[in-house]
């Protein structure tokens, strides 16, 4: 770390020097007027400690112009004199701390600049994540395939990146990536230094999502110990994601309705108005049209949440992603686990295009995972590769029925296969929505 001691007593240079120079990490160099280090300012210091009482110029025109010429210099300020008015303006101006020549002076100079040290470390750290995290979700790496119908999400989710602010909502059968799509939106927008904040809805009790959401004041209910900063506050210039959205108590979708229209929450117990300023997504793998047409979702609701609607598909629509989604996953698995590199025999990707995945690409990699593990060799084989299919029985012949109502057994069997997605289900079976949503309204489904 390079530190620079601006300071026209000698003996104080000499002082400062000494006790800064035991540690081995630390480069010291001195400097005798406020001239003198700002024509050295293109060396780049790490830390500055600034004499407030130059020969030439006063400690205020010294750190503005270390300021101007790069704010994330920290400059320490030493005085003689303690001077609350001057030291309250210098590090408002900018400076990182304020100390006054006395017997302390080592003790607080020290300590000052251990704190910079862990600061500085820990905004390596955040850096480093960030950027792993970037990487991570690059749009051009973070969601593979080259399927009609993935490239189709592709131009959906660039749409989504370019509108910066517009609620987006994602629906998709389970394992189909929701949550992937959602953050590589948000680690591509203007908001990806902020939070992202994933919310299940489905995995909150009831009474604990009104506290979760907008946070509680201490005292305000039995078991309120402390003040909890909920969801919304959490995600403050980010993206919060709201998962399995359509699993809110409707007598709680209310408030959630009005916290995004009015962008503003209001902690239980409090009466203190907090301005949010959040993008909104959501994701659902039923279809949240049968849910309001059902009576479990609120149609006002709907719609303030509809923004970009991105639907998508099952990976038995993708079958030509399956091996580059599958070779992928091997890679990833075998690289993470230190395993030599393997590859997928002939027969065995036949075995995988053959098979209809109801768990999606979530399951796809579980079978890939587990493949790589059994498989001995460098290639895998057919006999390596494990299903657990699940049975989806239909008896259709049980009971007498009529034509019509095996017709409404035959849709209602498909709605709960497919997390009740009227638009799939009708695709699937080759009829219009409109007959399953008026079987629906009728109550015969």
């Amino acid at each position: 770390m390079k530190i620079f001691v601006v300071e026209d007593d000698k003996f104080y240079v000499k002082l400062i020097e000494h006790h800064l120079k035991l540690n081995p990490e630390f480069e010291v160099d001195a400097f005798y007027s406020g001239q003198d280090i700002i024509n050295h300012l293109g060396e780049n210091p790490d830390i500055i400690t600034l004499d407030f009482t130059l020969p030439d110029m006063s400690g205020h025109e010294v750190l503005a112009a270390i300021r101007n010429y790069d704010p994330n210099i920290n400059v320490i300020v030493i005085s003689g004199q303690e001077d609350i008015s001057t030291a309250v303006k210098l590090l408002k101006d900018g400076a990182y701390d304020y100390i006054t020549k006395d017997e302390n002076i080592r003790e607080r100079l020290l300590n000052t600049i251990h704190n910079i040290q862990k600061t500085r470390d820990l905004k390596k750290t955040v850096n480093h994540l960030q950027a792993q995290i970037s990487e991570k979700y690059d749009f051009s790496k973070a969601i593979i395939g080259e399927s009609k119908a993935i490239k189709k999400i592709f131009a959906l989710i660039e749409k989504a990146i370019q509108v910066q602010n517009m609620t987006v909502s994602i629906q998709g059968e389970t394992g189909t990536g929701k949550e992937l799509v959602a953050k590589t939106i948000h680690y591509n927008s203007i908001r990806k230094e902020r939070p992202f904040v994933a919310v299940n809805m489905g995995a909150i009790p009831r009474e604990l999502v009104e506290s979760e959401l907008f946070g509680h004041e201490k005292g305000a209910f039995t078991g309120a110990y402390s003040r909890n900063t909920g969801k919304f506050e959490e995600a403050q210039g980010g993206t919060i994601f709201f998962d399995e959205i359509a699993e809110l108590d409707i007598d709680l979708q209310v408030k959630l309705l009005r916290a995004i229209q009015e962008r503003e929450i209001v902690r239980i117990g409090s009466s203190a108005v907090i301005k949010i300023d959040v993008r909104i997504i959501t994701a659902t793998n039923k279809d949240l049209q049968y849910e309001v047409k059902a009576g479990r979702f609120r149609e006002d609701l709907y719609y303030r949440l509809l923004g970009l609607p991105i639907v998508l598909p099952p990976l038995s629509e993708r079958e030509n992603d399956i091996i580059l989604l599958a070779q992928h996953f091997l890679k990833e698995f075998c690289e993470e686990n230190h395993i030599p590199r393997k590859e997928l025999s002939p027969h065995a990707r036949n075995k995988l295009l053959a098979y209809h995945y109801p768990g999606n690409v979530r399951e796809l990699k579980a079978i890939i995972e587990l493949a790589a593990v059994m498989s001995g060799n460098p290639v895998i084989e057919d006999h390596d590769i494990l299903f657990s299919p699940i049975s989806s029985g239909l008896d259709l012949f049980s009971d007498d029925l009529t034509l019509r109502e095996y017709e409404a057994k035959i849709i209602k069997h498909y709605l709960e296969k497919n997390n009740n997605n009227v638009v799939l289900v009708a695709k699937k079976l080759e009829i219009g929505k409109s007959k399953i949503y008026n079987m629906i309204k009728s109550g015969e489904i």
